[in-house]
């Protein structure tokens, strides 16, 4: 199979299109051979050795991924070759990443792709959906009724936000750099909508919330804007810090007066029995059209190294994904 694999930590260019063996299912495992593959930060910074992630070297890389069911193995139910399937992961083999024509999986790592949706689709789902519902739901515990704003709104994980709490009954604000994105975000469900480059939008989004502040905030890069959440917070409000690229400095009396809560949260520290629930969520809205994926780039599989720089560059309308 044509797979990409990395042999050395570094920058993109450690991304290599090679000829690998055609994996084979044991007892539990199947086969998915891949359509397309999502590409996410967390991606890059496990090739580059970042954030104290170091990789087991060589490794396919990919954790997100959608196609059809090709082989099953020993002791597998409920899932029949042929099955049209989007990925929450790969067998924990090196070799088993979705940057390939092929991933090895277990059965809990395949859900059912709806005939509705596409394959680039089916990729744009577990790590952007998961991270939204895990921190809408699991972390800030948020109630139909409630206000929640998502600080970059445009991206994949910002769109499944947008989706998920509309499902939910929140009322939804979020920001965008750009028109397009702006429109994309409206187009998505958000109630109201920011251009967070404009010098006084912090002040618009707290008039937006009549001054009681939003309940909940879902912060992209936490490094440049969580001081500027802990202003926009209601009391007992919660920024649940998503993503973050660097240091950042805070005023703590902002969290003192409101109660408030900064909340942390990584996909990797759900446990599978939290996977189970939140697939099953998600599984939900996919199949009543709730929650619609949305893809802003497809890259050709030799082309990763390209892919990688452009979900590191920001500005992404949805989801990037390669195509194989």
């Amino acid at each position: 199979m044509k797979a990409i694999c990395v042999r050395r930590t570094g920058g993109p260019e450690v991304l290599v299109l090679e000829d690998l063996p055609d994996p084979v299912p044991g007892t539990g495992q199947l086969i998915v051979r891949i359509y397309a593959a999502g590409v996410n930060p967390v991606d890059a910074y496990i090739r580059s050795a970042a954030q104290g992630r170091n990789p087991v070297l060589p490794y396919v890389p990919g954790m997100d991924g959608a196609g059809v069911v090709e082989a099953v193995g020993p002791g597998v139910s409920g899932v029949a070759a042929g099955d049209r399937v989007y990925l929450s992961g790969t067998a924990p083999a090196p070799l088993s990443g979705t940057y390939a024509e092929r991933a090895l999986c277990a059965a809990a790592h395949v859900h059912p792709l709806p005939a509705h949706l596409t394959y680039a689709q089916g990729a744009a789902v577990n790590v952007a959906y998961a991270t939204a519902y895990r921190a809408i739901v699991d972390r800030a515990r948020s109630q139909p009724g409630e206000t929640m704003f998502v600080h970059g709104g445009s991206g994949g994980v910002g769109v499944a936000a947008i989706q998920v709490g509309r499902a939910m009954g929140l009322r939804v604000l979020a920001t965008a750099g750009t028109a397009r994105g702006r429109d994309l975000v409206v187009e998505q469900g958000a109630h109201q909508v920011f251009d967070h480059h404009a010098p006084d939008y912090l002040a618009a989004v707290l008039a937006a919330t009549g001054g009681r502040g939003a309940d909940v905030v879902i912060e992209m890069l936490a490094n440049v804007n969580l001081d500027k959440d802990l202003g926009l917070l209601a009391r007992n409000g919660r920024v649940v810090v998503v993503g973050n690229r660097g240091r950042v400095e805070i005023d703590a009396r902002q969290t003192m007066g409101r109660d408030a809560a900064i909340l942390g949260m990584t996909l990797m520290n759900a446990t599978p029995e939290d996977r189970v629930r939140i697939h099953a969520a998600l599984d939900a809205g996919l199949a009543n059209g709730t929650l619609r994926p949305v893809v802003g780039r497809e890259f050709p599989l030799a082309e990763a190294a390209a892919a990688h720089v452009a979900v590191m560059a920001g500005g992404a309308y949805g989801k990037i994904v390669l195509i194989t």
